[in-house]
């Protein structure tokens, strides 16, 4: 059975979230980002931004000089998150085969085995398409291709309204005439060298071979070689592969770069994660640190957590780190967020005669932090890292 891929996308996906807010805004140039930094580059623009000459990424100062009149919001990623949630919702009635972007309109689905419910998938990506006009007032593009590669090329063939359908077998004949910039996973340097050798459209650079491409580009030229005719097995993968995260959020009422505050505010998210973590019987085996600075750019830092754990003490020592690796600018940092990955059950088998420990006594420690929490509500107790910073929702 031929693969079935649909992709869809949200066009500006931010401008979409926040004209719906402001239906003034629609139909005008918009620039979403932060305008009070120094240092701020352009999160995410309007479509009649983008034909003034404002593109993603760059600087404010020159985004306001090509117009000085467009109007500039400030980011909102829990609200883009949240609206990207609501979509997620009414896919996954079609398939659980589903891939998404944490916030940018993004949704891949693999609906091969999903036909004989629904029928084609021509018919399920128009039902999608009507169902985020309803529901939400977004319109998105979408393809049907045989993979994600193939997908995404025609979705950005038609931004930014439209739809398209590659038939199976026709990926070749639709990928070549157009240009090798439209193919994902071609990154400037490999652009700038194939344009040396005078090879602009996909049909020109596959009369390289195989052999001929290892000479300039070493270990990527099968992944061109396969990119540039539409090879692309990568699978689209299950929701429930992804979805076993928790994560904390932390919005600064002031940016700051002073450590204290953001050692601070990151024990309240781990406090936070960890007593859900304990809560469930789950442990975390991996965390991913997200620091989001006032000029829109974004740093994330990972690590894996062995053994795994649900004690805040040594979740914190293991994402001190993390902070440490992330936090690589002197910019101020507006946003943070905590996600604690591959959640497990913890190990059931303990040794019968346990040895007291530091570790032991943090977990006496914690156990009667959430005795106390539990009677006298979860402010009760602090630990003294956190008095400087303000208290995280849950």
């Amino acid at each position: 059975m031929e693969r079935a891929v649909i992709h869809l996308n949200i066009a500006d996906f931010a401008v979409a979230v926040e004209a719906n807010l402001a239906p003034t805004l629609k139909g005008r140039p918009l620039i979403i980002a932060p305008e009070g930094a120094p240092r701020a580059v352009v999160y995410d623009m309007s479509d009649e931004a983008y034909k003034e000459g404002v593109r993603k990424g760059m600087p404010l100062s020159r985004a306001k000089r090509l117009n000085q009149k467009i109007p500039i919001l400030a980011p909102s990623f829990n609200r883009y998150e949240q609206a990207m949630k609501a979509l997620l919702k009414e896919t996954f009635a079609f398939t659980p085969l589903i891939e998404y972007g944490q916030a940018d309109g993004h949704i891949f689905m693999d609906v091969t085995a999903s036909k004989r419910l629904f029928g084609p998938s021509v018919d399920m990506a128009f039902r999608l398409k009507k169902i985020f006009k309803k529901a939400f007032n977004l319109d998105p593009i979408w393809s049907v291709a045989t993979s994600k590669l193939v997908a995404k090329v025609a979705t950005r063939l038609v931004k930014p309204l439209g739809e398209y359908i590659v038939a199976p077998g026709d990926e070749e004949a639709f990928l070549g005439p157009l240009p090798l910039s439209l193919i994902p996973g071609l990154e400037k340097p490999e652009l700038k060298r194939l344009k040396e050798f005078n090879l602009f459209f996909v049909s020109e650079a596959r009369t390289l071979t195989l052999e001929q491409l290892k000479i300039p580009f070493l270990q990527k030229a099968p992944l061109i070689y396969d990119r540039i005719r539409g090879i692309d097995p990568a699978p689209v993968r299950a929701f429930s592969e992804t979805a076993s995260t928790l994560s904390a959020d932390h919005e600064f009422s002031d940016d700051t770069n002073t450590a204290g505050s953001l050692r601070s505010a990151l024990y309240l998210m781990i406090e936070q994660i960890c007593r859900v973590l304990r809560t469930r019987n789950l442990h975390g085996a991996g965390t991913k640190l997200i620091l989001s600075y006032s000029d829109g750019v974004q740093n994330t830092s990972t690590s894996r957590l062995s053994p795994s754990t649900s004690n805040d003490m040594a979740m914190f020592k293991a994402s001190a780190l993390l902070l440490d690796k992330a936090w690589t600018r002197r910019v101020r940092i507006r946003h943070m967020r905590l996600i604690c990955e591959k959640l497990c059950p913890p190990m059931v088998q303990t040794e019968l005669f346990t040895p007291e420990t530091r570790e032991t006594k943090q977990a006496c420690l914690i156990e009667a932090m959430d005795k106390i929490r539990k009677r006298f509500g979860k402010h009760a107790i602090r630990a003294g890292l956190t008095l400087t910073e303000n208290r995280i929702g849950s």
